[in-house]
């Protein structure tokens, strides 16, 4: 898909070219992790230095790296596959788990042709049952007959994923109805420093460095796990948690380690982002897919256990970053943060594959699309593995068929070649000839924050300007969709609301093939 080439700086009252492509942007002119991701905030702070402080918020350069992959894949695989659950219990039989005709590199080619850039794996999900060769619990692959106990599902999918060009994600569930089961999970144990690896009878490992890391029982399995996954498979670029307990009486709450965690992550994998429960990427709050109207990447957060990022308000909230929202969040947030959305849903009705399920239509798809992605989130669309350890063919027909629809909505950009021209408030767009449109796309160099609060698009028509559409925020990513084509031959935007300085990036005009 074809983008606007130039880039603007902008706020209400000043415009100026920097002359800039957008493909030039891939190296920023300050190194992004020195800039802040966040800020502290007191409850003694005004509206004005919750914004001021709000418009200084920077993205980390792997935040940045995240937010440009638009879209990303899940794939929901293990034993609740061939039991037909969704939550596990932790006490399967690990010799249920066969799938005989299992073909990563098909899950790649479709991943790949469907548009993806990044793909995750539930390594573990909750029953504890874990799809690579661990030493560390009798829950896994090792224990199948499958490929006589020597099968790895998570090395054949992360060098399937990296022959055709896709990044490595990883999801390890907290929560562990098996270790549960074995008395290690929620059994009260204090924490204590733990040397990670710990290595283990018939270990032949000889670790470059080791950690001694705050944990209890279970926190220092989840730490050897994850020295595993990050060490023996390659590089990762997302490491996905999920803040979910196990079905376990409610004294018996595990009180997770995420500090020790997220220390190991940063050490092992420094250029993934840490995904949900981790303080690069939130839940967007819902599992349709679907962001908010305005969606702001810098909100309000508090830590709690352990050092993990929250919520300073709802995570379902409807408004998470917007000036009433900063001062809502006053009596609790500790910093303003980068911390963007991340929007999860599945291909089907259910995360793992069930026969009895059909995939979303084209259209549902398009719709989450546009109110994912064209809403400054990045959408992550599960897609399950059947029994055999494929991804079932009418799947990958509606990836593809999913891909060519976005393709058609937004073509060739009309504005590729414009003359530009900026003055004060506004990025003018002229077009040589008249032409029809009806998507708008925009987004903000986010590597100096998000800044607009309001803006304005408008055609000039019969020798007078006339609003085509209005909107709040914009962020790395807004697509408007006009109800019906508007013909024109100039076009502007018009910042009316914003931070700080603005700078557009993308001011692209399409006109739909559907």
């Amino acid at each position: 898909m074809a983008v606007s080439r130039r880039v603007f700086v902008a706020t209400a009252a000043v415009l100026a070219v920097t002359g800039a492509t957008r493909t030039a942007l891939a190296a920023p002119a300050a190194r992004a992790e020195d800039l802040a991701y966040r800020i502290p905030v007191s409850p003694d702070d005004t509206e004005a230095d919750l914004v001021r402080k709000a418009s200084q918020v920077r993205p980390t350069a792997r935040q940045i790296a995240w937010q440009r992959l638009e879209r990303t894949a899940f794939l929901h695989f293990g034993v609740n596959t061939f039991t037909g659950l969704e939550w596990g219990t932790g006490d399967e039989d690990p010799d249920v788990f066969q799938p005989a005709g299992l073909d990563t590199d098909q899950w790649a080619r479709a991943l790949r042709d469907a548009g993806f850039e990044l793909a995750i794996l539930t390594v573990k999900h909750h029953d504890g049952f874990v799809l690579h060769q661990s030493r560390y619990t009798d829950h896994s692959v090792a224990s199948s007959s499958w490929r006589d106990g020597r099968g790895d599902v998570l090395r054949s999918f992360a060098d399937s994923m990296r022959r055709h060009g896709i990044k490595v994600g990883v999801y390890i569930s907290p929560a562990d109805e098996n270790q549960y089961l074995h008395g290690v999970y929620a059994n009260g144990s204090a924490r204590t420093d733990r040397t990670i690896p710990t290595l283990v009878e018939g270990d032949d490992r000889t670790p470059s460095r080791s950690y001694a890391l705050p944990a209890t029982d279970y926190g220092a399995h989840m730490l050897n796990q994850l020295y595993e996954v990050l060490t023996e498979y390659g590089p990762v670029d997302e490491v996905w948690f999920d803040g979910a307990q196990g079905r376990i009486p409610p004294d018996k709450v595990e009180k997770y380690d995420w500090d020790s965690w997220y220390t190991l992550v940063r050490s092992l994998a420094p250029d993934a982002v840490i995904a949900v429960s981790g303080p690069d990427v939130r839940w967007v709050g819902n599992e349709g897919g679907l962001a908010r109207d305005d969606e702001w990447s810098v909100v309000p957060v508090r830590e709690k256990d352990y050092g993990r990022t929250d919520y300073a308000l709802a995570y379902d909230a409807p408004d998470m970053g917007s000036r009433d929202a900063l001062v809502q969040a006053k009596p609790v947030a500790d910093h303003l943060q980068w911390w963007p959305a991340e929007c999860d849903v599945s291909l089907r009705d259910g995360w793992f594959y069930h026969a009895d399920q059909q995939p979303k239509s084209v259209e549902q798809l398009t719709d989450i699309y546009f109110r994912s992605v064209g809403r400054n989130a990045v959408l992550l669309l599960n897609i399950p593995p059947d029994r055999d350890g494929l991804l079932p063919a009418a799947d990958v027909a509606r990836l593809r068929e999913f891909r060519e629809r976005v393709d058609r909505e937004l073509p060739e950009d009309l504005a590729r070649e414009a003359r530009t021209t900026v003055s004060p408030g506004r990025v003018t767009v002229d077009l040589g000839r008249e032409r029809e449109v009806d998507r708008i796309r925009l987004a903000e160099d986010i590597r100096y924050g998000q800044q607009v609060e309001s803006f304005v698009v408008e055609a000039e028509r019969d020798g007078a300007w006339t609003e085509v559409t209005r909107a709040g925020t914009i962020g790395a990513s807004r697509i408007l969709l006009l109800a019906a084509p508007v013909r024109a031959r100039r076009w502007r935007v018009r910042v009316t609301g914003s931070r700080a300085l603005v700078r557009l990036v993308e001011f692209g005009l399409y006109r739909s093939r559907v």
